[in-house]
């Protein structure tokens, strides 16, 4: 397809506005406090957004919308959790990191159970990251190939290479501050698509809630207590602990919380950032479930190609590419794809600070000057974003990629949720115990994760999981938090009952 000229300038002017004005942030990153959490003097506001702008990226602009589009709204009670991790993040999780001397969200691990409960929590965040990297950087090539027809292979490395120069230069500052011009032109895109779906359908927009309703497109999901389907309690839980898990341990938002001027502002910034994705991802869920029913009551503009349940994906950017008037499809297209590397970016600046903090301070030079943090900080991204790369690469292989993200930040996070909570929570527990709970909550998450595909003959069948793949972090957290927890009150005990005997 060829893009009007309209659009194509519309995307032009603001892709190259965009990325000058991230890398315009080059000339403010003198120091590796600068580049990691700007010195702590960015605004609150612009923090918020940048923490909303996280959760939307490409994932939820262009994945929620194909969920929703293949099956119902099931997806969207993920966002219900939200409000109850923001709440324990203000409550805990800030005052905690704006009171301890470090960048590193890793770094309270150390000191409550050793060096090796941050190295673990660390490595599995590095690897969460590149699942998000490569799940964002696939989705942004599916609006390009639809557009251009361009070879998706190809968008996905060139993307890599933009991304790497755009937060190389630009730091978290250039990350936060486009971040918020991200969001609120992101929001105002998926408002004109939904209004512009509403009003496209031959009886009016009545017929989209008529035609959803007689699907049952609006379901939030089977009540049942099923553990093996995508039930509504399956999707709640696992939502919690994922945002949980954001908000408590995921170095990306714990950097935020100390590139504002106070805790006042960074609680403020929690709050804003994760209430305003509430009505945002229904707005999204909602776009996918108009597209059903434009199409449902339209078949001829969707090309049989696309007609495949597989292909949910790339039914929304068919549709930005052919359904919306010439200007708006350009700025979606843009908007969508800076956004993403925006996300990218902050995936990147985060994982260097992390290799920075946690690996090259800690186990090769602690007293690093500026120069060398620098140095180190970019070949972290470096070699972050070509893995990312390679991550991406391999999403082509899935069916939908909202599900493979989620299955793969759930193998990844190895619980690591379950050690931070025992550390906050139990103040028995020592380094013992806790690497009994991570021994445990491990073994849990490779059983659910593995087991269905390896234990497949006869003889290991009857050990074969058959809970859903999204219960993985949820157990695996429990079992940490729960085995170090009664570990401890069993040691302590004995050590008390021997000081007395004494």
């Amino acid at each position: 397809m060829k893009l009007p000229l309209l659009d194509l300038l519309v995307f032009l002017v603001y892709m190259v506005g965009i990325v000058l004005y991230g890398c315009s942030f080059y000339f403010r990153n003198k120091s590796a406090d600068a580049f990691t959490v700007g010195s702590g003097n960015l605004p609150a506001w612009v923090v918020g957004l940048s923490i909303f702008a996280t959760y939307v990226s490409s994932i939820s602009f262009l994945a929620l919308p194909g969920k929703a589009y293949q099956t119902n709204w099931n997806g969207f009670v993920f966002s219900l959790s939200i409000p109850i991790a923001s709440y324990i993040a203000v409550r805990f999780f800030v005052p905690l990191y704006r009171g301890i001397n470090s960048v590193s969200a890793y770094y309270y691990l150390e000191t409550r159970f050793g060096a090796w409960a941050r190295l673990y929590a660390s490595a599995c965040y590095l690897l969460t990251q590149l699942a998000r990297m490569g799940s964002i950087m696939f989705l942004l090539a599916l609006p390009m190939n639809a557009l251009f027809d361009w070879n998706i292979p190809a968008i996905i490395i060139v993307t890599g290479i933009g991304v790497l120069v755009y937060s190389l230069m630009g730091g978290i500052q250039a990350v936060i501050w486009t971040d918020a011009i991200q969001a609120i032109i992101l929001i105002a895109g998926a408002l004109a698509c939904a209004l512009v779906l509403l009003y496209s359908m031959p009886e009016g927009p009545s017929q989209v809630f008529k035609i959803a309703a007689e699907q049952d497109k609006f379901s939030l999901g089977s009540l049942s207590s099923s553990l093996s389907d995508s039930t509504f309690w399956v999707i709640l839980v696992y939502g919690l602990f994922i945002n949980l898990q954001n908000f408590g341990i995921d170095q990306s938002y714990v950097q935020r919380y100390l590139t504002t001027k106070s805790e006042k502002d960074a609680k403020f910034s929690t709050w804003l950032g994760s209430l305003l994705y509430l009505p945002v991802s229904a707005l999204f869920f909602f776009i996918g479930t108009a597209l059903f029913a434009y199409y449902q009551a339209q078949p001829h503009l969707l090309p049989a190609n696309l007609q495949e349940p597989s292909l949910s994906d790339r039914v929304f950017p068919y549709f930005i590419a052919n359904g919306l008037p010439s200007g708006l499809t350009g700025l979606l297209i843009a908007s969508i794809f800076a956004a993403g590397m925006s996300t990218i970016s902050t995936s990147l600046n985060s994982s260097a600070t992390i290799i920075l903090t946690d690996y090259y301070q800690r186990y090769f030079q602690k007293n690093t000057n500026e120069k060398t943090s620098m140095w180190v900080l970019y070949l972290a991204s470096l070699v972050m974003g070509i893995l990312g790369v390679i991550v991406a690469l391999a999403m082509l292989q899935v069916k939908s990629a909202l599900d493979a993200w989620w299955a793969l930040s759930s193998i990844f996070s190895g619980g690591m949720l379950g050690l931070f909570l025992l550390g906050y929570f139990s103040q028995k527990a020592r380094n013992r115990d806790a690497l009994l709970g991570v021994i445990a909550g491990v073994l849990v998450i490779c059983w659910i994760s593995l087991s269905p595909a390896y234990f497949r003959n006869d003889f290991w069948a009857p050990f074969k999981s058959t809970l859903h793949p999204n219960l993985a972090i949820v157990l695996g957290t429990t079992a940490i938090f729960l085995i170090g927890f009664f570990t401890a009150q069993i040691f302590n005990r004995k050590v008390n009952v021997n000081l007395k005997s004494r």
